[in-house]
């Protein structure tokens, strides 16, 4: 389908012959010059802290660590790029995990049991989609519920147990590594590169963008908006899910209560990367050094001896201020 230039081109202040692409293109140049500044110069200050900080050994480890959390931060910013919110990213990361470590505790195949757990993504994904889309709920509340009872489902199937995980595959995908890279690392290089060459590029991004800048325009223009939506919030659940095997494989055990209050690092560094709260704005590489600022923050904190429960403090204080700076970007655009 090609969009016609008309309502949402005028919106975006174009009318010419490829306006509308102009316009996605415009809306996802979020320039995170400079948070990379911020993140060099945090790093040649912790360079001088710690002599450790810039060794082969500590970049792996901060790659290892943002692995998980960037993988659902891909899925949660096309999710707001789009004019939504998903809340239930660790629910569903903790249900896939654990559907996973079940089948393979059954001797089902690994890549069986893979799939299942991304079919459980993909599932919670639609659930999402269709409530908001549908029902017309707001993304917050629906997904706030749908994080509540996958939750609580992992619970109750699972009798609240964990279960461990001795496949000699399973675990080599979390500690296995290539080259000296881990496997974890590379699969999350890997998620970003595709999703930021998807986004401005192919109608799968473009209409993300178009819709979170207004959803109305959008369906005006021809764009099946239900249908996209729930597009997004699937492809959210189902890169929790691969974000679920990938805690599995690390840990060697899966558990309902794994990924509590994963959400916070997600948004964090999703807004931090440029994506804007209000929707429509954003890019998928501005949430790449989000997230390495946030890897190299919690490490930091770590080589400085700061106690673990000061690191949840300065991830409040980075959200909130991250907040504010979108808020007061949003307010001089308007304004402009």
């Amino acid at each position: 389908m090609t969009l016609p230039a008309d309502a949402t081109t005028r919106e975006a202040g174009s009318t010419a012959p490829g306006g509308f692409r102009r316009f996605i293109v415009e809306r996802s140049r979020d320039s995170s010059l400079g948070l990379l500044a911020i993140l060099l110069l945090l790093a040649v200050i912790l360079s001088f802290v710690s002599p450790y900080f810039l060794t082969a050994t500590n970049l792996l480890n901060i790659g290892r660590g943002i692995a998980i959390v960037g993988i659902v931060a891909v899925g949660e910013t096309i999710v707001i790029i789009a004019g939504g919110f998903d809340l239930s990213v660790g629910s569903t990361m903790a249900a896939a995990g654990m559907a996973a470590a079940w089948l393979i505790g059954l001797g089902i195949p690994l890549p069986v049991a893979f799939a299942a757990a991304i079919a459980i993504g993909i599932a919670v994904g639609l659930a999402n989609g269709a409530i908001i889309s549908y029902g017309r709920i707001n993304p917050l509340i629906a997904t706030l519920a749908t994080l509540a009872i996958v939750r609580g489902l992992s619970y109750v199937i699972s009798g609240g147990r964990e279960l461990v995980v001795s496949d000699p595959a399973f675990q080599a995908f979390g500690v296995g590594s290539v080259a000296g890279i881990p496997y974890i690392v590379i699969l999350l290089v890997a998620t970003f590169a595709l999703f930021a060459w998807l986004m401005p590029r192919t109608r799968f991004g473009r209409y993300a963008y178009a819709i979170g800048s207004s959803a109305k325009a959008a369906q005006r223009a021809g764009v099946p908006v239900k249908q996209w939506r729930i597009a997004y919030y699937v492809t959210s659940g189902a890169l929790a899910a691969l974000a679920g095997l990938v805690f599995v494989a690390r840990t060697g055990n899966a558990q309902p209560s794994a990924a509590l209050g994963i959400e916070l690092d997600v948004i964090t560094a999703v807004i931090l990367g440029g994506t804007s709260l209000s929707g429509g704005r954003g890019r998928i590489w501005g949430t790449f050094v989000g997230l390495l600022l946030l890897g190299v923050v919690n490490n930091g904190l770590i080589l400085a001896g700061v106690p673990a429960f000061w690191q949840q403090v300065v991830k409040g204080v980075i959200l909130l201020l991250a907040v504010l700076y979108d808020e007061i970007r949003r307010n001089r655009a308007e304004e402009a």
